[in-house]
């Protein structure tokens, strides 16, 4: 596999449950770039908004987020014994409790705000002023990095994304319907395409990659052939 010298912007946008965080993941480790995840900051402070009461029935206390979003830190680390990125809100370490689904079924309503979306692409950007950075998410390519040297954006039928998060939130040992997580799934994809603030869409220069019969090697296959046609 020959990577590019040069070291690239990856955007990596799409709907929810496609893998892209796994490809991203996988992508970076392979090729030796820094792998940020945009979804698993929206998470926390998703997680920080629920721990302190801001969210009912699909409904958000923005005045009191607002007021206290200033003490959401996060922070990631690579885990090397356990070979997987981490998240961590203000020193504490959330990387599996920002994936159930009652982070899930909460996450999109609080990605909508603007303020928080402010907060996060400032974030993003400083995170990657260096380049050699794989980002993905819902508006990395439209809005965060909008002078990407690559844009995917990556998608999947939604019963084959239904199984895919069913069989790893099972892994996990969540208690949970193939029915409840097919409707999150297209719950997400409405509420991340109407919204206002950076609704998710394919960027006018970015590929798309529907990865529904892919392999994880085939996708990663794919994504360095496309480094190698920009770099």
């Amino acid at each position: 596999m020959d990577i590019p010298e040069k070291k690239l912007i990856i955007a990596i946008d799409g709907h929810s449950s496609c893998g892209k965080s796994t490809v991203a993941k996988d992508l970076a480790k392979k090729i030796g770039y820094t792998y940020i995840d945009s979804g698993a900051m929206y998470r926390v402070v998703t997680l920080f908004a629920m721990r302190h009461n801001l969210i009912s029935e699909d409904q958000v206390d923005e005045n009191k987020l607002a007021h206290l979003i200033s003490e959401v830190a996060i922070s990631f680390q690579y885990n090397n014994e356990k070979q997987r990125h981490e998240t961590y809100l203000n020193g504490e370490l959330v990387e599996d409790e920002i994936r159930n689904m009652s982070v899930s079924n909460n996450v999109s309503v609080i990605a909508k705000i603007k303020f928080v979306r402010d907060k996060m692409v400032a974030f993003q950007r400083e995170l990657s002023k260096e380049g050699g950075v794989i980002m993905d998410g819902r508006d990395i390519g439209t809005v965060v990095f909008p002078n990407a040297e690559l844009k995917i954006f990556m998608t999947a039928d939604v019963e084959i994304r239904a199984i895919r998060r069913f069989k790893e939130l099972k892994e996990k040992g969540e208690d949970i319907s193939l029915d409840e997580i097919r409707e999150n799934v297209k719950k997400r994809d409405f509420i991340d395409e109407n919204r206002d603030e950076s609704p998710l869409k394919k960027a006018e220069d970015a590929i798309v990659l529907n990865n529904s019969h892919l392999t994880p090697a085939e996708q990663l296959d794919w994504i360095v052939d496309q480094m190698n046609k920009v770099g």
